[in-house]
Formats: structure tokens, sequence, C-alpha cells
């Protein structure tokens, strides 16, 4: 049987932050703490939506690392707790996000944060209890805000995955304006983290039309527009497009994701600095190639299904065309060769199997890969 469960009010477009006050009435929230990073503060980007809370009294936590950590978590927390606050709102990409999610359950729920992590068991752990959460995005990259999902770095050093429907943000407030001051890499990087999402979950094998229908629309407006988004950021129709893709992206992932999310989350628990979406480019190409053995993709031309979303006329059965299209893409947006220009080495390779294949992403992709079938994707990947 297929359950197909959508979502959360979402309010794309320029201008949507002034929806803000009346998505914290929505949701009950009255004394919001306002999550977000440095970056986005220094910006000027926080004071937009800050202008559009009217009167509702407010904290701030601007310490979101660039992976959010189980420490920042308790940080904020802490503050939440300080400002006797009644709510969430994150402003910012999706480590901010991210991060406010991990508030919202640790404000609410005893014990570490790793009893409500997806691969301890603890998704049905996670309640109606956690405190509400309304999402700004300030990249077009993770599409966290339409996501019931959150990744944290825990205490114990490993990047997990906390899953429940109860984490969705109540309202997703989608402005492409926020991002029209985001650097050229910052917007490539993030961009393709939002294609890999529309292209691994049309690759999983669960059964969920919609999904697929909305991921390959998104791969679509996202191979058209992120090269224009990233040469030329003023470009409104390409953000509003980039945006679209971030979201619709996330919106598809309910249906899973795969090895190439696997190696990602693990990778970026080894070394904390390596950028996720970065990640995401490496490895699509040859978790492509890998993926082509799949009876599911056979069977359904997947590949070639995205091959056309993204204008290629043909594409062979073991998608060589289409891995050489994203390996060409990387190099367009001046994103890393591979791995190793990212300072990645093979004395790393063991652990990053170990955790790639615990991984809560490892499971649904639509072939179970091998030790050794990780150990190839990140000799190709290096």
């Amino acid at each position: 049987m297929a359950t197909i469960h959508y979502l959360t009010q979402v309010e794309l477009d320029f201008g949507a932050i002034q929806q803000l006050t009346a998505a914290c009435e929505r949701a009950g929230i009255t004394h919001p703490l306002v999550v977000t990073d440095a970056g986005v503060r220094v910006a000027g980007v926080l004071q937009h939506a800050l202008d559009a809370l009217s009167d509702l009294p407010y904290a701030i936590y601007d310490e979101t690392p660039g992976n959010p950590t189980e420490a920042a978590v308790r940080a904020a927390v802490a503050m939440y707790r300080r400002g006797k606050c009644d709510g969430l709102i994150a402003v910012g990409g999706g480590s901010s996000i991210d991060l406010a999610k991990g508030v919202a359950i640790a404000a609410t729920h005893a014990g570490p944060l790793k009893t409500y992590a997806t691969i301890e068991g603890g998704s049905p752990k996670i309640t109606a209890r956690v405190a509400p959460l309304i999402a700004v995005p300030t990249t077009a990259g993770t599409g966290s805000e339409v996501a019931r999902g959150a990744i944290v770095i825990v205490d114990d050093g490993r990047k997990l995955g906390f899953h429940n429907w109860h984490l969705m943000p109540k309202t997703a407030i989608l402005d492409p304006e926020l991002t029209l001051g985001l650097p050229p890499f910052l917007t490539a990087a993030t961009g393709m983290d939002a294609i890999a999402h529309c292209m691994e979950t049309f690759m999983a094998p669960a059964m969920n039309p919609p999904a697929d229908g909305i991921a390959l629309d998104g791969l679509m407006r996202g191979w058209a527009n992120i090269v224009r988004a990233t040469t030329h950021g003023q470009d409104r129709k390409a953000r509003w497009n980039m945006m679209s893709t971030s979201m619709q992206g996330a919106m598809a992932f309910q249906k899973g994701l795969g090895c190439v999310h696997s190696l990602s989350h693990s990778l970026g628990g080894v070394n904390h600095k390596l950028h996720h979406g970065t990640l995401n480019a490496m490895f699509l190409p040859a978790v492509v190639r890998f993926n082509a053995g799949a009876e599911s993709i056979r069977k359904e031309q997947r590949l070639q299904r995205m091959a056309h979303a993204i204008g290629i006329d043909t594409c062979d059965a073991k998608g060589m065309e289409l891995a050489e299209a994203l390996r060409e893409m990387n190099a367009r947006l001046g994103l890393p060769t591979g791995l190793a220009a990212m300072g990645v080495t093979r004395d790393q390779f063991e652990r990053v199997i170990d955790g790639a294949m615990a991984d809560h992403c490892h499971k649904t992709n639509p072939r179970i890969a091998t030790r050794e079938d990780y150990r190839q994707m990140l000799e190709e990947s290096l």
C-alpha cells in the first residue's frame, strides 16, 4: 500500500516575508525564538524578517554552525527557556532550520538528542509536544522548510537524522528576495543540493507518483535556472525557480533518498567543515551510474526520464550521458573537481563507509550498496 502524506502551508513569492506575523498567529506563537546565523544577520537578511514581526516580542539565537550540532541545540534551548519562548522561527539555510527542529525536540522532550534519532528507533518518541516552528529559508537548497526531518551532529560525533511529521514547520515562507544576495558559490552548491534531492528521490523505489511528478518538474526548473542564478544573482525569475526547486525536492523526498545522501551524511560527520550540497554534487554522477543496475530504474526508464527533463535526447542504460552532464554542470558552476579537491583522502574511506551503511538513507536506494560498492563510488568521486 502506498501511503502519501502532503504537507504544510507554503507561501512562495517575492514579498512573502510579510506573511510572517500571520503565520505566527496561526501557529499560536506569541514569543518566538528566532534561530539564525551570524552571516544572515550581518548581511541584513535577518532584519527583513524581524521587520515583518510587527509588535511580537522575540529572542534571537544567531550562532548556528555550518553543520548544526547538539551543543548548539543546547545553547539555543537555554535561550528559549530563559526567554519563556513558545515557538520558533528559523531564518537561514538548512543548518538554521535543522537546528531549530533540534531545539523543537530538545526544549520539550527529555534526554540526549540521540534518543530521538531515526537509526536509534527514536522517531516514534517525538510527540506533538514539539515546539511549533515557522521556516524562512534564505538559500535555495535543502528544502528543510517543507521536510519532516533534520540532520544534527550529536555529541558522539555522528551526523544523524531525526524524522517525524510533528517536526514539519507549520508554515514555510519562501521569499526569493531573501536569496538575491547569496554569493555565487553558495548559490551553486545549494542549488545542486536541491537538484540532487529531485534526482535521488525520483530514483528511490517507493511508489509515490505525486512525488515523482514534483521531483521531475523541480529537476527541470533547477537545471534550466541554476547557471543563471549563479552567474546573475539578481535575476528574479531564476531565483524564484531555484527556490521552487528546493521546495519541490524536499516535498518529493518524503518518498526516500539513497546513496548520495548516505555518503554525504557520513562524510559530513567525518569532516564537519564540508558543505553538504557540494558533497551531493560530487557523489551524484557515481551514484547515477551505480543505480543504473537497479531493476526498478531499468523497468521504469528513470534515467532516461531524468535525462529528458534536463534536455538530453538519448541516455544509455548505464547512465553515462547523464553522469557526464552532471560532471559538466559541476564544472560550469565552479564547484570542486572532486572529493580530493575538497581535502578528502582515501584513509577516510572506511569511516565514511561505516557511516553510510548505517545511515537512514541507505535502505531506500533502489539498489542496496555493499561496502565494496560504496568504496567504488568514493573512488569514482575522488
